[in-house]
């Protein structure tokens, strides 16, 4: 909560991105290799990871581009002890499927300012270069590509997709589909029914959030509003390209195929809100396939009761087996079915 009483950020725990990780048990490091890369151009770039089997190219089955949830994020996409991203790459990868993960890059560059900031610039962008570095590549450029998306990367997913057209299909992980400022308010709500209190917010703070949310829905909201009273604050560019994007709708004109799937217990990303939403706009499609797994939380690790910021800050936690499984037959499924883009 900033110095103006508004909401300037919804992560509830601290970061432990560079916290000790030790692989998951479903990784075989004995099968692949990892690369160091650079996405973008001039002050835009980034640093990321080429994840690579050494089957590759001769039995590699795909290649997956990974997209993190909203805010500052690294390449693993690392919560509290987690790395969700860096699970998921050594996963596939054991499985015969390449992938690139990437530092945002209000990771890289925290306070640098964007002019006029949108989703192309947060995520499309360095997407698109992850893509064409995959294409530039003898050992890979022949691979179908995947677009997985994790939370608000799910959400920009279908954006990727449409940009890039060569896309073979998508992968969309707890993918929200209510605009992030609704998004935000429902979490605080959220996290103010817990019995634990150590993360109640205060119901001023739940009230400015709620009203600047209304704001950004309102004609009020142009590019010239200041960002100082906006949630995050984030310019009004952000807050208007949200408003204006519909990821179900977005997801529904590609004509690609997709594997959507929710954890039971997220209440960051929700089965009525958000997951019931892909459900209305994808599911007459014979080639989008959903999946939810009711123990699960928001990062896909399986739990009971309530869902709270604690199940972050587990060390040794993963994502779990049964995600990555079926997230790796779905891409092979896709590659036989001859859907290379």
């Amino acid at each position: 909560i900033g110095s103006t009483g508004h909401l300037t950020s919804i992560r509830a725990i601290p970061d432990y991105s560079s916290s000790p990780w030790s692989p998951p048990p479903y990784a075989d490091e004995s099968l692949f290799t990892e690369e160091e890369v650079t996405l973008g151009h001039t002050d835009l770039v980034v640093p990321g990871t080429l994840t690579l089997p050494h089957t590759s190219p001769h039995t590699s089955r795909a290649a997956v581009v990974m997209l993190q949830g909203s805010g500052p994020a690294d390449r693993n996409s690392s919560i509290g002890q987690l790395k969700p991203f860096k699970d998921l790459a050594w996963g596939l990868a054991t499985r015969g499927i390449a992938s690139v993960r990437f530092d945002k890059f209000t990771f890289v560059h925290p306070g640098k300012p964007m002019v006029n900031p949108t989703l192309d610039d947060e995520y499309v962008y360095h997407a698109r270069a992850a893509i064409a570095l995959l294409r530039s590549r003898p050992d890979l450029a022949e691979l179908p590509i995947v677009v997985l998306g994790h939370s608000l990367g799910g959400t920009v997913a279908p954006r990727v997709g449409k940009r890039e057209p060569s896309v073979a299909g998508l992968v969309i992980l707890a993918g929200s589909t209510k605009p992030l400022h609704w998004t935000a308010i429902r979490q605080l709500q959220y996290l103010n029914m817990l019995k634990d209190k150590k993360h109640h917010v205060p119901k001023g703070v739940v009230d400015a959030a709620t009203k600047q949310a209304k704001f950004i829905d309102s004609p009020g909201l142009t590019l010239s509003t200041p960002s100082a009273k906006l949630p995050l604050d984030i310019p009004a560019s952000f807050w208007l390209d949200i408003r204006d994007y519909n990821p179900v709708s977005t997801a529904a004109e590609l004509g690609k195929p997709m594997f959507v799937a929710q954890g039971g217990r997220d209440y960051q990303v929700t089965l009525k809100d958000d997951f019931a939403a892909w459900k209305a706009g994808l599911g007459g499609k014979s080639d989008v396939e959903f999946r939810v797994y009711g123990d699960m939380n928001h990062v896909f690790r399986a739990g009971t009761g309530m869902s709270s910021p604690e199940e972050y800050d587990v060390a040794g936690g993963h994502v779990d087996a049964d995600v990555v499984e079926d997230v790796a037959r779905w891409i092979k499924e896709l590659c036989d079915k001859g859907n290379g883009g």
